[in-house]
């Protein structure tokens, strides 16, 4: 049963909001109004649907002493007293607490792990499958910072992605990604086993991250440009040292002010991080469920190429479509990630 109690107060937290809204009032202000305002609104359109139901349950059990209406308010009854359930259990998704990067753009890192040139290469795959996944859903997929090797693999990318709800659905792919395939490169046909990481950051707003401008070192180098009419480039590329936590980023966009924006942005994005990293670990362990935990050294995944499998080792999950999922067909995987956390928070709710 869901407490009354603090249904009203949602309630009322709503009201408050929109009067507040409808009073208008300055920009920062009420961009936050606003936010907390959209988040409310399904947990609210939600309460109204659940009362609506006990109301009309109870004025069914007031019509049982009307012998002309005894037999259709019985009938009516059985069928709400069958809904009920299903709504307190909505109800109670639309109450559990909400992480508040989940509406934020992010920041893709991907960078290849044991296994070499092959390692290099799946980390490029990997970019190939976001990035369609990104354009599947509308999303802004650019990317800042990228090195491949000689043979077309990923060094280390590192992409923006903007859109509705971008960190939510993205936030359960980081951590340790497996490929089991024959390389191109390998002449023998043997299956080899190699690896890339992915980090997915909510992006930092401003006010989450305040950096002293003494913590950093920033030194401007040479572009490397991709010869011809970028030979002569100009010292263009950017890199930043923050020293305390010893994070060094480095943009290489042609402008240099814009390399500096770029490179600033993925510093706060990634000390931003690390807070969030600390919360987290400190917040685990109290934790039962920790499909969410973001464990970047974790295994999570593996991509059998002759079996043509993805297995997701966290839930368990084998799906045999691995030419879909590397076309970005990742919803399936996704939605099942996010429900068994979503689980894993109801019991610790109703624990």
């Amino acid at each position: 049963m869901v407490p009354l109690d603090k249904l009203e107060q949602i309630t009322q937290r709503f009201q408050f909001l929109e009067a507040q809204m409808a009073e208008g009032g300055s920009g920062a202000d009420l961009a936050a109004l606003a936010r907390e305002y959209s988040e409310l609104k399904p947990v609210v359109e939600e309460i109204a649907a659940y009362r609506q139901l006990l109301q009309d349950l109870e004025d069914a059990q007031a019509m049982l002493s009307d012998p002309e209406m005894k037999a259709l308010a019985e009938e009516e009854i059985a069928a709400m007293k069958a809904r009920l359930p299903e709504m307190e259990a909505a109800l109670q998704l639309a109450l559990l607490p909400k992480d508040a990067a989940d509406a934020r753009p992010a920041m893709i890192e991907i960078r290849p792990g044991t296994g070499g040139e092959e390692a290099a290469l799946f980390a490029g795959d990997l970019l190939r499958m976001y990035q369609r996944y990104a354009e599947g859903r509308g999303w802004r997929f650019e990317i800042i910072e990228q090195s491949e090797t000689e043979l077309g693999g990923i060094k280390e990318v590192v992409a923006h992605v903007q859109g509705e709800g971008v960190f939510a659905r993205l936030k359960f792919e980081s951590g340790v990604h497996r490929v089991q395939r024959v390389p191109a490169t390998e002449s023998g046909g043997r299956i080899h086993t190699s690896a890339a990481t992915v980090a997915v950051l909510p992006e930092a707003e401003d006010v989450d991250i305040q950096i002293d401008p003494g913590d950093l070192r920033i030194d401007t180098m040479r572009s490397s440009g991709a010869g011809g009419q970028h030979v002569n480039t100009t010292d263009s590329a950017v890199r930043i040292t923050h020293i305390p936590s010893g994070i060094v980023v480095t943009s290489s966009e042609k402008s240099q002010h814009r390399n500096r924006e770029i490179a600033m942005q993925v510093l706060k994005t990634r000390l931003y991080d690390m807070e969030r990293q600390k919360i987290d670990s400190e917040r685990a362990a109290n934790r039962k469920s920790q499909v969410g935990s973001g464990d970047r050294s974790e295994r999570i995944r593996t991509y059998n190429f002759p079996q043509g499998r993805m297995t997701d080792h966290r839930i368990n999950l084998t799906l045999y479509k691995l030419d879909q999922v590397m076309q970005g067909d990742l919803d399936e995987v996704i939605d099942a990630l996010t429900a068994d956390y979503q689980a894993g928070l109801l019991a610790e709710m109703n624990g």
